[in-house]
């Protein structure tokens, strides 16, 4: 007999939502859109998109032995838009991304910086969360969902990111020697077009993962109806060596709103995962991810069942410019 259940591949944590605004120390809106990471003494860590009630929003640390519970979060924002020396943040900083590169010991945090001529990449990085070194914008307006590869290719640094253009709003990747100077653009995965989930607008989600297969990609899509869009989660896999081509791409999502807490918020029906840490057994992973663009929430995967997932449920059709590329060659 047929099943008529569909595969579960992230499983919500039943205290989610684990982080709202009645947490905070200090007066705020909402807070949500996290960038995550996993500090030398065990410490998960996650950067949390703070939203004022000015519907301005900084970056506030929060800290946690387990990942789950008992956070200590800052007393006062831990970064805050400077627009007197950045006036690209002018409007605020937002959904940060976190990529920790072993080389140097730092955390590089590629966020949107909104000022008047709209979202931009910026790019920082710090040694220990209190002291930040602002490289500035690297990618101009309008221009978002951004995140750093935590290794070079051929000496240089990559750089996944969504320019919203007259192609559409796909994902693509550059290339930088100095992260303040990019090139080597290219379309890494475009929007489908149509009726499919992830049709007209994408962007990435966290950081890309490093597996035995290559890096996998988590993404999100936007469904737009009559009443509003809907934020879902889809796969993609990409060359270990040349980011660029992709190998395979999920043609169904895997996660979407369906918890109270996803579908009511400021804005409903928003799955939105910036960062992710990865257990000891080297296949858990946990995501952080906003919920409504109101509260901060967990959901756990395997790096496994994803794998097996775009085995069974992967295409080579609507690849990026790069991989399609290399499937014909």
């Amino acid at each position: 007999m047929k099943s008529t259940k569909y595969l579960e591949l992230l499983t919500r944590n039943v205290k989610n939502p684990i982080l709202t605004a009645a947490d905070w120390p200090y007066p705020v809106h909402t807070v949500f859109n996290a960038g995550a990471t996993r500090l030398e003494d065990g410490t998960t860590l996650l950067l949390c998109r703070v939203e004022d009630r000015r519907g301005i929003s900084h970056f506030c640390a929060a800290r946690s032995t387990n990942g789950v519970d008992g956070w200590i979060i800052d007393s006062e924002p831990t970064f805050s838009p400077d627009p007197e020396n950045h006036p690209e943040e002018m409007w605020g900083i937002e959904d940060p991304r976190i990529t920790f590169m072993p080389e140097t010991g730092e955390y590089l945090i590629a966020y949107t910086a909104f000022g008047k001529s709209g979202p931009g990449v910026a790019i920082a990085s710090t040694k220990d969360f209190k002291s930040f070194d602002r490289f500035g914008l690297v990618m101009q307006a309008d221009d978002k969902d951004a995140a750093i590869f935590p290794c070079k290719f051929n000496g240089e640094y990559a750089l996944i990111h969504r320019p919203t253009t007259e192609m559409g709003s796909n994902m693509w990747i550059s290339f930088s020697p100095d992260l303040r100077n990019w090139g080597g653009h290219v379309v890494l995965l475009p929007a489908r077009r149509g009726a499919w989930w992830d049709a007209n607008k994408i962007g990435l989600s966290p950081p890309p993962i490093r597996t035995d297969k290559g890096w996998l990609v988590v993404y999100h899509g936007v469904r737009r109806h009559a009443s509003g869009s809907i934020y879902r989660l889809g796969l993609a896999l990409f060359d270990i060596d040349h980011p660029e081509i992709c190998l395979s791409r999920g043609k169904e999502w895997i996660f979407g709103p369906e918890a109270p807490y996803e579908k009511d918020g400021d804005v409903p029906n928003a799955i939105f995962p910036c960062g992710y840490t990865v257990d000891a057994d080297n296949d858990t992973v946990n995501f952080y991810y906003g919920a409504a663009d109101t509260v901060i929430c967990l959901a756990t995967a395997s790096i496994v069942q994803m794998l097996e997932f775009l085995e069974t449920n992967g295409s080579t059709d609507f690849l990026g410019i790069a991989g399609q590329f290399a499937e014909r060659s």
